[in-house]
């Protein structure tokens, strides 16, 4: 009909709406473009869902409130000259391919499936211009995890909640990052502290002052042990002649850290911006739909030479020549190469219109993508060596002689959490053949410290550097293992609960594969063999099945059921005087008689915050939403008319009595007065009679 607008001709199916939305405007209006809302095809919730004895058969289903988008692809698709599968660049994403293949009845010669590793115009375009068939390597691979996974789950899981609770559960790899916590946890308890001393000394030369480090003697490197020894040495030093006997001048480089992988993101985003991982990768899963960052699930540190061409004009323009140097780093062991680092679609972006959490994260890749590609910063370092009788003190510093990268961005460090910092140490003018005079000695008593507990960061590079899961697992199977009270966060370190404790003492006795690191390892290699067509995946699972399902029957009559003992706290029940437990409940832990059923009495574990109320200076109380996210509210906000105090607030109130705030809370408040309904009790009976009814 004249006049009326021509109707797509091509369909494009992604996974998020917001993707869509971002692709649609690079398409022209031969597309149409639907987003899936992740996968539509799963195994079964209620059962396995895994033929065993039929070459491990999944037994697909539509999954629970998916089935109006199923029908949405199958009309939009109807009539359209070609269908494009664009989603993520992946495993899982291949898979959602594959089901929508088949839901389409699209046939396994036809070139339907499209990946990009940024959703550019140029990138998208490209895509569209060059469709594949559906790699049904990666969909074995992801077959074999998600089959994998439900074997573990469905067949361990269930004696956890004969042997120990209900509502527990175990997994291939969730089991063994809790082993690793455990392990942590076992090191630090069985630490034996053992005493240290440092010995520094204050010297100086006319009107410059110094202070100098004990090393050892003229034979070597002495280390301090006790109070005697120290004392002993004073004896012999105190007020003596302090020479300088030979001053030698370096020059050191320091190299920039390589473009972020997931991991690295996590970690670094952990460290400097204290997201958790599944707050990072819900951030930066926003930038990569919207078009801002390259796919945020890699463990590669390639960079495309459009990448680098984009890096060197902005390097150039904003710094100079002499900042820029074309980087290649090496991919690490067992890295998938499969697309770029995390980097940025491009530079020119206006973050204004970013949440804060969005600026923050896509800053930190800009800064470490363009650093990756910068300069080495330069170091002049000068060590003097200092005699005094027969023992020597070394006076190090360091001078950046060229920032380079390090103009740009400084990486954060693990160490108890502490920030990395590079800091100049500049040394006056020594010669040998100096002598300085000694205005203190200083003596300090240290002890070894255990080592840290994780932190998220932490526990990912451990993860990661051990081969346990892979970029899309680290975020899902800490927040698991935090969903199951396995462990608790202690501010950002990772702390096992009594039942953690349990669970793996369980785990670690009678499932020895399950939470071997080794074994889990072999098993992510097997995966990957999948996906380069160089292993079968029924071979796969049938390696690990009969032993495994063997081994279960075998001792599920051998274990005892495990009583948790519950966590007596020095609180006094109210009604019945005695001392009040902790339990666990939907929402977190609260406290509760143990009398129980006899004596009811429950109440919340109120947590109080280290800095006194920024409004009228009361307590500040922490507590927690239903979706377990703190919130902090003075102890005299009680939410009525006649509270002495409004002050509530997302963020923790700073010493200072400010607060960083950018989205205040609201709490409607209630009311003294109380509005009643009278209703007779015929009535009310007539209506309950109705509905009935």
């Amino acid at each position: 009909m004249k006049g009326r607008e021509k109707m797509p001709d091509k369909l494009v199916i992604v996974e998020s709406p917001s993707k869509a939305k971002t692709i649609k405007k690079y398409l022209g209006t031969d597309f149409e473009v639907i987003a899936s809302q992740g996968h539509i095809i799963d195994l079964p919730a209620s059962k396995l869902g895994v033929d065993v004895e039929n070459n491990f058969k999944p037994e697909y289903k539509t999954m629970k409130g998916k089935a109006k988008i199923v029908k949405e692809i199958k009309d939009k698709a109807k009539g359209k000259s070609k269908v494009y599968l664009a989603t993520d660049p992946d495993r899982e994403g291949e898979a959602i391919a594959w089901h929508i293949k088949n839901v389409l009845d699209i046939k396994d010669t036809d070139e339907c499936r499209i990946a990009f590793n940024e959703i550019t115009k140029s990138a998208v375009k490209k895509a569209v211009e060059s469709p594949r068939k559906v790699d049904n390597n990666l969909v074995d691979a992801q077959q074999a995890r998600r089959i994998l996974d439900r074997i573990v789950g469905y067949k361990l899981s269930p004696l956890l909640w004969k042997k120990i609770k209900r509502g527990l559960s175990a997994g291939r790899v969730q089991s063994v990052a809790l082993k690793l916590i455990m392990d942590r946890e076992k090191e630090i308890r069985n630490f034996k502290s053992e005493e240290y001393w440092l010995l520094s000394a204050k010297l100086s030369k006319k009107s410059e002052k110094v202070i100098a480090k004990f090393y050892g003697d003229i034979n070597g490197k002495t280390d301090l042990v006790n109070e005697k020894q120290i004392n002993d040495i004073i004896k012999v030093i105190d007020g003596k002649e302090y020479k300088i006997v030979d001053i030698k001048k370096s020059e050191r480089k320091k190299n920039p850290p390589p473009p972020f992988t997931t991991s690295s993101m996590q970690q670094e985003a952990s460290r400097k911006l204290g997201f958790s991982v599944k707050k990072t990768m819900m951030v930066a899963q926003k930038l990569y739909e919207n078009g801002f960052i390259t796919y945020m699930r890699t463990d590669s540190t390639r960079l495309s030479e459009d990448a680098k061409k984009m890096a060197k004009s902005y390097i150039i323009d904003s710094y100079g020549n002499n900042y820029y140097l074309n980087r290649v780093f090496k991919a690490k062991e067992n890295a998938q190469d499969a697309h770029e680092a995390i980097r940025p679609s491009r530079l020119d972006v206006d973050v204004s219109s970013f949440s804060p959490d969005e600026q923050k994260l896509y800053t930190l890749i800009k800064n470490r993508f363009l650093a990756s590609q910068m300069s080495v910063a330069v170091y002049d370092t000068t060590k003097i060596i200092i005699q005094v009788e027969n023992y020597i003190f070394n006076l190090t510093g360091s001078i950046i002689k060229f920032d380079g990268f390090m103009k740009l961005y400084i990486e954060g460090k693990d160490d108890g959490g502490k920030q990395s910092e590079e800091s100049e140490n500049i040394l006056p003018e020594f010669n040998i053949g100096d002598v300085l005079k000694q205005e203190e000695l200083m003596p300090e008593q240290k002890f070894t410290e255990p080592p840290y507990r994780y932190t998220e960061a932490t526990l990912v590079k451990v993860m990661e550097e051990k081969a346990i899961g892979r970029p899309s697992t680290y975020a899902p199977t800490i927040s698991t293992i935090l969903d199951r009270t396995y462990i608790e966060k202690d501010k950002k370190f990772l702390v096992p609960t009594k039942l953690g404790e349990i669970v793996n003492d369980m785990l670690e006795e009678y499932f020895k594969n399950i939470v071997d690191v080794a074994f889990t390892a072999d098993m992510e290699n097997k995966l990957d063999m999948i996906a380069e067509n160089k292993e079968s995946y029924v071979h796969m699972l049938t390696e690990f099945y009969s032993p495994f399902i063997t081994h279960l029957e075998e001792i599920e009559n051998k274990i005892e059921r495990v009583k948790i003992p519950e966590e007596e706290t020095d609180i006094k029940c109210e009604l019945c005087g005695k001392n009040m437990v902790i339990k666990q409940g939907r929402f977190g832990k609260f406290l509760a008689c143990p009398g129980y059923p006899d004596c009811k009495n429950a109440k919340p574990i109120v947590q109080e915050c280290d800095v006194p109320c920024p409004k009228c200076g009361g307590k500040v109380l922490i507590k927690k939403t239903k979706s377990k996210r703190n919130f902090y509210v003075c102890e005299n906000n009680t939410n009525t008319e006649d509270s002495k105090c409004d002050f509530i607030s997302w963020n923790k109130p700073n010493k200072d009595g400010t607060v960083d705030e950018h989205k205040k809370i609201t709490r409607r408040k209630s009311t003294t007065k109380k509005t009643t309904k009278k209703v007779t009790k015929k009535n009310s009976t007539k209506s309950k009679t109705t509905k009935k009814k």
